[in-house]
């Protein structure tokens, strides 16, 4: 299987780094980005890349020359102003009958076979790893009377699930692939006629959007604690994501029967 990096954005939230170069080159711990999101497929078998690049594309073509030989790396021009749905789209005929697909700017300690089953299993043309909302802010909590009882630090709302990337598509999706946006677009096309289906991971998952998240990884890693780089299998929450993918399996075949 192929795993599609979306790699062309500018990044401005990024700035004035992204001026330079491509936002998923941001480095951890010396490395860039897109690397640690590469060996985090590569670790679970997944080695044949394509890149969709764009913006400083020539960035990739130069860090990539001569190196990586285990992996299979593809750079595909998919336009300088082209948005996150048509980057994947202008890599149609790179991929084969299922592939993955992400952002360039996503780390987690996603399980991928248990994501592929899941895809499987659920029988829809289309999957999105969903991960529970983290506020970015601490929150207060308090009484009837107004009493502040405690604080919590960017508490997870457990009711509310964001798009976490990581993506698995049939090739036949691009027979109902729709817009220029991923998430504004395509997505809530395929949601509509019943062909998108939510894998729920509970483990470890950040994105790096701006400054503030590339330090904040940076601790992590220099503290050890850089969970995308460890045995997704060792995840606490691995048994919960484990019996979702078997009650999804067990529901479509008892529509099929």
């Amino acid at each position: 299987m192929q795993v599609v990096i979306l790699c062309g954005g500018k990044g401005t939230r990024s700035y004035p780094f992204t001026a330079y170069f491509p936002k998923p080159m941001m480095p951890i711990a010396g490395k860039p980005m897109l690397i640690h999101i590469m060996r985090l497929y590569a670790q679970q078998g997944f080695t044949d890349f394509v890149l969709a690049a764009g913006h400083r594309q020539e960035i990739l073509h130069d860090y990539f020359d001569g190196r990586f030989s285990e992996w299979n790396i593809r750079i595909v021009d998919t336009g300088q102003e082209s948005d996150t749905g048509e980057r994947i789209r202008r890599c149609a005929p790179y991929v084969e009958d299922r592939f993955f697909a992400t952002y360039g700017d996503g780390l987690g300690d996603i399980r991928l076979h248990d994501l592929l089953t899941f895809h499987k299993a659920a029988g829809g043309c289309a999957t999105v790893t969903s991960v529970p909302l983290r506020s970015q802010y601490g929150t207060v909590l308090f009484d009837e009377r107004g009493r502040v009882s405690r604080f919590e630090e960017k508490p997870v709302i457990e009711q509310h699930w964001i798009n976490a990337g990581f993506f698995v598509f049939d090739r036949r999706v691009f027979d109902s692939w729709e817009g220029q946006n991923l998430e504004r677009d395509v997505l809530p096309r395929l949601a509509a006629l019943g062909e998108l289906y939510s894998y729920q991971h509970r483990g470890f998952w950040k994105s790096m959007d701006t400054a503030k998240d590339q330090e904040e990884l940076e601790s992590m890693y220099a503290r050890g604690e850089a969970r995308w780089t460890v045995d997704p299998d060792d995840d606490p929450a691995a048994e919960d994501e484990r019996q979702t993918v078997a009650a999804v399996a067990s529901l479509r075949q008892a529509e099929r029967r």
